[in-house]
């Protein structure tokens, strides 16, 4: 099954764009700042979460549009296709609406039917950021296998945000309140370390199999915030409030957890490593987990200007490792010659000004 008539109203610079007939492979040609990535981001917020810029809706509303936009697609072949769509509406630009064959739904939900990565420019800092940029990586990969991921981990920041209000609070909080705050922290919190170790190990090992090159191999870590158990977590929960008060937030548990990520071969911290040795890693990583799909939900892979950045040997190995997958793959590009390896076989457009026109 595959993403197809993928439609975009008042989304950034589109203001009525339309891409019917997609291909496994499927290239967005066209200068700076035409669209391109802006079609990708479209594509990832029929995931749950906030898309690959991770920006605020209001921002990806037309300027000179209505204040609001509308993202829809076909899942499937036609008559026999599902509808997922998704947007805002003028009254209430901040809140998502999402639409499953025009039902009304929740953005989780998305994750049952689709599993989307990507890899953006953008990421390539993800190595030099803080821990949290690494966790929403991590996160994002466990839920296009785990789509009860995406809800665990929302029970977990919500318990958590209670909790913080409670320890800022200047009033002596209610013991039994934090109790049942804490319980909840501990249940959504074990499950979401064990899920997160689960793929690190997962991961590791498909990338432990790999060759050193062309693409520099990372080794992967979790190191946990807290106890991954949840009544271990509950206990030491419980036994840091007095510090936690002091701090007026929670210093343990899942929301601190890191995913170290170091070159294979040199030992080497991936922070340290050249920006091209980092980009090489990302894109290993990326590979390495749309190997892990399984068939249970269609695929994609959205790689934002990733073929330029590469020398010839490398692309071609890229498109190599592509053709083995099973994802329907996006990749954007200033030109069409970077893609020579695989044009022949992919659904071309042409992106000029937030216009889209299929060229092949």
């Amino acid at each position: 099954m595959a993403l197809d008539r993928i439609q975009l109203a008042n989304f950034r610079n589109h203001r009525d764009t339309v891409l019917s007939g997609t291909a496994r492979f499927n290239l967005l040609v066209g200068e700076n700042g035409a669209g391109k990535t802006n079609v990708l981001e479209a594509i990832s917020l029929l995931s749950p979460g906030r898309g690959l810029r991770h920006a605020a809706l209001p921002e990806m509303a037309s300027q000179n549009g209505p204040g609001s936009f509308a993202i829809s697609a076909d899942l499937g072949a036609d008559g026999d296709a599902l509808r997922l769509g998704t947007g805002t509406v003028p009254d209430r630009p901040s809140r998502r609406i999402v639409q499953i064959n025009q039902a009304d739904a929740p953005a989780i939900r998305l994750a049952e039917w689709l599993s989307i990565g990507w890899l953006t420019p953008a990421m390539d800092r993800l190595f030099a950021e803080g821990a949290g940029a690494r966790r929403r990586f991590l996160d994002r990969m466990v839920m296009a296998l785990a789509p009860d991921h995406a809800r665990n981990a929302t029970r977990l920041e919500s318990a958590l945000r209670e909790r913080n209000r409670l320890l800022a609070d200047p009033a002596e909080p209610d013991p039994t309140w934090l109790d049942a705050i804490e319980a909840q922290i501990a249940e959504c919190g074990a499950m979401v370390s064990q899920a997160r170790l689960s793929m690190t190990r997962r991961l590791d090992r498909t990338l432990a199999a790999l060759p050193d090159s062309p693409f520099a191999r990372p080794a992967l870590a979790y190191q946990p915030g807290g106890p991954t158990v949840q009544s271990e977590l509950a206990r030491a929960l419980k036994d840091s409030r007095s510090r936690d008060r002091a701090a007026t937030r929670t210093l343990i548990g899942p929301h601190r957890d890191e995913l170290a990520v170091t070159m294979a071969g040199k030992d080497q911290p991936a922070a340290v490593c050249s920006t091209g040795e980092q980009k090489a890693m990302l894109i290993a990583i990326t590979l390495a987990h749309a190997s892990l799909l399984g068939a249970e939900r269609p695929r994609l892979l959205l790689l934002d200007e990733v073929a330029a950045h590469l020398d010839p040997v490398r692309r071609e190995a890229l498109f190599d490792r592509l053709r083995q997958g099973k994802a329907q793959v996006w990749l954007t590009g200033t030109e069409l010659a970077p893609f020579e390896g695989i044009a022949a076989e992919a659904a071309v457009w042409q992106v000029a000004a937030g216009s889209v026109e299929r060229v092949s």
